[in-house]
């Protein structure tokens, strides 16, 4: 370590020691702490905002109605709940996560952010760390949105519930008989046999906070390249394209069967990021479906992918703000 520093003497003699690693540290913690300057800015803006109120509204209201056929059906049974049980069957299923996906395009409308303070930052950091920041505000900001989704869930069973690692007899009703089939709500035996509520839940979430993600950051990828309104468009077309890779609709409208109909099922597992995020929808040992750790990886060079192009695109994006001069 000695090594490193650089001893000088300056004018009336005196010995200093300078470590060059110090000035390295310092500017890398300034920068990161210009980038959570940049993220905080972007929350500071929730305060008091219609759009994002409305926003969280709706995925409460979302999550009120997908819930609330799991719990009437626990009520009629006289059977009680486990805690994460309706988060996990109802947002096992392609359209409830599409559904909550799509909330996030009114969440994310104003992306990239380019208000009047956008040029006092600009012209202080670097246009790298202000990127850095929003990606850092997209990432958190759809955590919260997911965790808000669990947790109004949790708010609306918590009464009928309990918290044992254990699946209750109303997942026993849904999973072993046809009521579930009756109600809609895919409870599939592959989830009790091959895991736990708690470890189904972390699966469930992260699935979930995956393909929100990567649906955030196509919208954000575009809306640089070609303004906001193609930002929702791709988005659109990002959820439209998993909609239809649907194995059921292709097999009736090309009158599959047999084998070709199990092959357009495994094809579409693999190509459709909708069923790629449903966790019923995986191979649990017995079918060439992909696996969990399969959708992690590939969500995972989506999202880096996608992380590369906007940190190039922004760096060559113009900015053009407009000002006032006086004559």
């Amino acid at each position: 370590m000695e090594k490193n520093r650089v001893h000088i003497k300056d004018a009336i003699g005196n010995s200093l020691v300078i470590d060059p690693r110090s000035n390295s540290n310092n500017r890398y913690n300034c920068q990161t702490l210009k980038i959570l300057q940049v993220c905080n800015y972007h929350f500071s803006r929730w305060r008091k905002n219609k759009r994002i109120i409305l926003s969280f509204f709706l995925a409460g209201i979302m999550s009120f109605l997908l819930t609330e056929k799991v719990m009437n059906f626990s009520m009629e049974q006289g059977t009680t709940i486990q805690l994460f049980e309706p988060f996990l069957w109802v947002f096992g299923d392609p359209t409830s996560i599409l559904l909550s996906a799509l909330i996030t395009m009114l969440l994310f409308a104003d992306l990239p952010l380019l208000d009047g303070a956008v040029p006092y930052y600009l012209i202080r950091i670097p246009v790298r760390v202000w990127i850095l920041g929003q990606l850092l505000y997209i990432i958190i900001a759809t955590f919260l949105y997911t965790s808000f989704i669990l947790l109004t869930t949790i708010v609306f069973c918590y009464r009928n519930a309990f918290v044992g690692n254990i699946w209750s007899p109303t997942a026993a009703l849904l999973g072993y008989s046809k009521l579930g089939e009756k109600i809609a709500v895919p409870a599939m035996l592959k989830t009790f046999e091959m895991s736990k509520p708690y470890e189904c839940l972390l699966s469930v979430f992260f699935l979930l906070l995956l393909y929100v993600l990567v649906s955030v950051l196509c919208m954000f990828l575009a809306s640089i390249r070609k303004g906001q309104l193609a930002g929702i468009i791709s988005s659109f077309v990002f959820h439209m394209f998993g909609l239809l890779l649907n194995p059921d609709w292709i097999g009736v409208t090309f009158h599959l069967t047999g084998k070709m109909e199990y092959l357009a099922n495994v094809i579409c597992g693999w190509v459709s990021p909708l069923r790629q995020v449903t966790y019923h929808r995986h191979n649990f040992g017995y079918d060439l479906l992909p696996r969990l750790r399969d959708t992690y990886l590939i969500f995972g060079a989506v999202i880096f992918i996608l992380i590369v192009f906007i940190t190039y695109s922004m760096k060559r994006y113009q900015f053009n703000f407009l000002g006032t001069m006086e004559e």
